[in-house]
């Protein structure tokens, strides 16, 4: 189903610091659902109640505008307590920081509405919309589970205001000149969405050059392709691409995220999508980079699930493209591969260049790829952004996969990129997270098998998996399989000739 849009604001909010113009960007908490993990500029959704915030200079806004304009206003003050708005400097310390806390009380949400403007009228504030000059709009790409229309603005920050960020959705904020702010999403160490990269490369000319290239990015010289608001190339670290594929994948997931990795050089992981409209997405996006300079020269396949390589003698024949993959992937391909890719062998692409890692468990030949310096992984279907890993035996096993994911945090991970789902920030912190996971759904089964007797895996799925829907169930039973399999093998099950499985 369609992912509705919800109207956003966005402020860039900007000043002249010591070495000249500065942006305040802020960190959002790995745990928030969209774009966690993030630098990002204070912002956030239109409520209902700021259609009806008072303003002054919004001769000919329209409403929606001028929704946007009431949301940016009050999410700036909200996330970094600055109070755009004349009179400003008149508010008590107090007062301002009790209309924050009640802004900010998320267990109360609808206790909050109207709450800013109730602030605003108490103290004898209005927002002129002409202090927030507009800087785009941004329509988040359809392959995303949350979806937002956003406008950005501009807006300088005013005399006597601080900016400070309270710690809860968001984890920090700081002044920082653009180009610094480049040069970390160049070194991989900050993660940007498209809207964010070009807001800072456009501030990095000075705000007079750049106001013309956010309200129009197509003037911009990096000229990021773009259609009816939305971007059509999404790059959250310098060389790495991520290219959606609407696939015949597993619920919940819809989409495979085929990795364009490099710069001048560029190989296609997991071009996934048998469908000749999502190829010829990938091929049109692959033809932009090639009329920049960056051209593919290999496929590469994680490991050989349709989902992942659908897709792949397709590009191959249209581009002239080999083939790589590990040696225990090939023997399961029906298409032949032309470079076997082996444990610790290098892919020297990009900025930083690629270190192969064998992580079998999802499957034997299962591969990933980590970024030298960033630690930037390229997961495959060994950690997903949405919904869980099946581990689907004979093909998948229980015991390798728990051994891949220690493999993969002793290697000190940074940003995961999943076949499935969003980015996933937190390298370490997921690892860790799935390690227990399994462990503990391990000792629901044990549990099961204790109190249920011998039984076959379908009849322990309920009492091991409570919290799956009973429309899942299948899947559900090849992981559970999993486990009887590696408990079979330590000595702590046992399998009788009808099947049935039981505490040994």
């Amino acid at each position: 189903m369609p992912v509705a849009l919800r109207p956003a604001a966005s402020v860039l909010l900007h000043r002249e610091g010591p070495q000249g113009s500065e942006i305040f960007w802020v960190r959002r908490g790995e745990q928030l659902r969209f774009a966690g993990g993030f630098y990002a500029f204070p912002g956030g959704r239109v409520d209902a109640a700021d259609a009806s915030l008072p303003l002054e200079g919004k001769e000919g806004l329209g409403a929606e505008e001028m929704a946007c304009i009431a949301a940016a206003a009050r999410e700036l003050f909200e996330e970094t307590g600055v109070l755009v708005a004349a009179g400003a400097d008149r508010v008590p310390a107090e007062a301002r920081m009790a209309a924050r806390e009640a802004l900010l009380r998320r267990e109360a949400p609808r206790a909050k509405e109207g709450a800013f403007a109730d602030f605003l009228a108490s103290h004898g504030l209005r927002i002129d919309a002409r202090s927030f000059t507009p800087a785009g709009r941004w329509i988040t790409p359809p392959a995303m589970p949350i979806r937002f229309d956003a406008r950005f603005y501009l807006a300088p920050l005013p005399p006597g205001e601080r900016a400070d960020v309270w710690p809860g959705e968001l984890v920090d904020g700081e002044w920082i000149r653009p180009a610094e702010a480049l040069r970390r999403w160049e070194a991989g160490t900050a993660l940007l969405h498209p809207p964010a990269w070009h807001s800072l490369s456009a501030l990095a000319l000075g705000v007079t050059k750049a106001v013309p290239l956010l309200q129009d990015p197509s003037r911009a010289p990096w000229k990021l392709p773009m259609h009816d608001w939305v971007v059509e190339r999404i790059e959250f670290q310098r060389g790495v691409i991520v290219v959606p594929l609407r696939t015949p994948t597993l619920p919940p997931a819809t989409y495979t995220n085929c990795l364009l990795l490099g710069d001048e050089e560029l190989w296609v992981v997991d071009p996934g999508s048998p469908y000749p409209e999502e190829q010829a997405t990938l091929e049109s996006a692959l033809s932009l980079l090639v009329e920049e300079g960056r051209k593919p020269v290999g496929i590469l396949l994680t490991h050989h699930h349709h989902d992942h390589v659908g897709g792949a003698v397709a590009l191959a024949r249209s581009r002239r493209l080999p083939i790589a993959a590990t040696g225990q992937t090939q023997e399961q391909l029906d298409f032949r591969v032309d470079r076997i890719v082996k444990d610790g062998e290098r892919i020297e692409t990009g900025p930083r260049g690629w270190s192969c890692v064998h992580l079998p468990g999802h499957t034997r030949g299962h591969l990933c790829l980590i970024e030298s310096g960033s630690g930037a992984v390229v997961a495959g279907d060994l950690i997903a952004g949405i919904g869980t890993v099946i581990v689907d035996p004979p093909e998948g096993d229980m015991a390798d996969y728990l051994a891949s994911l220690r493999r993969l945090a002793s290697l000190k991970p940074g940003t995961i990129y999943p076949a499935h789902g969003p980015v996933v920030p937190a390298g370490p912190e997921k690892i860790s997270g799935y390690i227990t996971h399994r462990l503990e759904r391990e000792e629901r089964v044990v549990a099961a098998l204790r109190s249920t007797g011998p039984a076959t895996p379908a009849e322990l799925v309920p009492p091991s998996y409570p919290d799956v829907k009973p429309e899942m169930y299948p899947f559900a039973e090849r992981s559970l399989l999993a486990h009887l399999e590696k408990l079979v093998r330590e000595g702590r099950a046992r399998r009788d000739r009808t099947g049935r499985y039981a505490l040994a």
